[in-house]
């Protein structure tokens, strides 16, 4: 069955302006499920103009608290329909449905309610100058952000950008990616069974390239928030500049993941698995380079290669299923363009190296791993995307921090040690916006998440990230 969505924009249901639609795939049966509409200017600017009303009007005039009490109906909506949300997703992404129904969507959830919370708790401060004159200041919201979430978490990034910016009392435009677009969707008509004012949160799809943007030179628009490639991110804050908007991006990644030699091996191989294999790879934190201490490389990698033998891979709506397939055929014809590429390179594979398939069908990649890897090889330096682990040797703790900062990104890292001072030590040295210590790929609302260098700025979650979607007013009065 092919469905035919359309887009949420001022509080209705519409096809494009042009009539024109894209195709919507599942890549585990390469059969199309639907269609979307393919938004051009026209529909951006009757985004635009809607979400300026909600401003102007009902949203702009709602108190913090009725704002938090909408916001946290989406969430209680998101867990009442989770199971319909997640197949979904599933069926859109590919991603196994225990990551949909057991993570992605409930974590949306939850993300929705804790910023409920900071909706009564955005406030200015009162500054002390002299005594004839009185200051304070107003946080306001920027005003209609457009947000562009790539596909490797549909629901759970998009919430990550809706969350805090209606919290801080924003309109929000979002794009969902071309390839994943329907439960963005799905997530509009929550927002309006929830009972947002028409025009606070829109939908409208389109390939990025030309919808998104239109989205960053719209002079209507005032913050572009974004999560995806580096590339993309670039050339998007090259099109913001015209306008000079606000923007904050979640970009690429090339994560370590250190194990010295006195860690516990079999938590750490467990890390070591899902930091690389959850979502079939495709995450922009994936710790994709696996750095061993000497003395534990040959223990280590056993116990991993053990792991990766046991994933089973197939049809993501089986529950027991964990590695699903690569979102797209492009996507994986790139992934194993770069596992041709190791093999030519001399590094040594040891798991996986090639496509898979169920029935004959989907889009699949094996879980794969390289060792002998050197750090100048275009698998240890690139970000892949996908299910491919490049694991290097180290002998010292300053060598493995300078071949983990010898990359031009900065998102993520990892540090396995039983030795608490180590740990502090590494993490203090590591340049990336996150470091977990005996774990990998742990998320909070609460819990601030971005990127250094060409990783990107800016903060998605916790306290931080509401700075983005505020602007900040000096208010004086002259009390002499």
């Amino acid at each position: 069955m092919v469905t035919a969505w359309k887009c949420l924009i001022n509080g209705q249901w519409v096809d494009s302006r042009s009539g024109r639609t894209l195709p919507v795939w599942n890549p585990a049966t390469e059969e199309q499920i639907g269609t979307v509409p393919e938004c051009g200017p026209e529909d951006l600017d009757e985004a635009v103009k809607a979400a300026r009303a909600a401003l102007d009007g009902p949203w702009g005039k709602m108190s913090a608290a009725d704002r938090g009490r909408l916001i946290h109906k989406a969430g209680e909506l998101l867990y009442q329909r989770l199971d319909d949300i997640a197949k979904l997703e599933t069926a859109n992404q590919g991603k196994p449905i225990f990551e949909s129904s057991k993570i992605d969507v409930p974590w949306s959830a939850n993300c929705y309610q804790y910023f409920a919370g900071w909706a009564t708790k955005i406030t200015g401060d009162t500054i002390g100058i002299s005594p004839g004159s009185f200051n304070y200041t107003l946080k306001e919201p920027v005003g209609i952000v457009g947000a562009i979430v790539p596909w490797n978490f549909p629901v759970l990034l998009a919430t990550w950008k809706l969350a805090p910016a209606l919290a801080a009392g924003c309109a929000v435009i979002l794009k969902p990616a071309s390839q994943t677009p329907v439960t963005a969707l799905k997530l509009g008509e929550i927002f309006t069974d929830a009972g947002f004012p028409p025009g606070t949160v829109q939908v409208i799809t389109g390939p990025g390239a030309k919808t998104g943007m239109a989205m960053a030179t719209h002079p209507g628009i005032d913050k572009i928030s974004f999560t995806g490639s580096t590339a993309t991110g670039v050339e998007l804050m090259k099109a913001c500049a015209t306008t000079l908007k606000k923007i904050t991006l979640e970009l690429g990644g090339k994560s370590p993941n250190i194990v010295f030699a006195d860690a516990d091996l079999d938590s750490a191989a467990r890390g070591a698995a899902s930091g690389i294999f959850y979502n079939k790879g495709e995450v922009c934190a994936a710790g994709s380079r696996l750095f061993v201490q000497e003395k534990a490389h040959d223990d280590l990698v056993a116990r991993l290669l053990d792991r990766t033998g046991k994933l089973l891979q197939g049809d993501p709506t089986d529950p027991k299923v964990r590695v699903g397939p690569q979102v797209s055929r492009e996507q994986q014809e790139s992934i194993l363009r770069y596992i041709g590429s190791g093999k030519e390179q001399g590094a040594k594979c040891v798991a996986g190296g090639e496509k898979n398939a169920v029935n004959g069908k989907g889009f699949f990649v094996k879980p794969t791993v390289f060792t002998e890897v050197r750090p100048e090889m275009k698998i240890a330096q690139e970000e892949i995307f996908g299910p491919v682990l490049s694991v290097m040797r180290f002998k010292e703790p300053e060598e493995v921090v300078r071949l983990a900062n010898d990359t031009c990104y900065g998102l993520a890292s990892a540090v396995w040690t039983s030795d608490v001072k180590k740990a502090h030590r590494t993490a203090r040295a590591l340049k990336a916006g996150t470091v977990w210590v005996n774990t990998y790929g742990i998320f909070d609302p609460a819990v601030p998440f971005g990127g250094y260098k060409m990783s990107g700025f800016g903060r998605d979650l916790g306290r931080e990230c509401l700075e983005g979607y505020l602007n900040t007013k000096s208010v004086w009065v002259d009390l002499s």
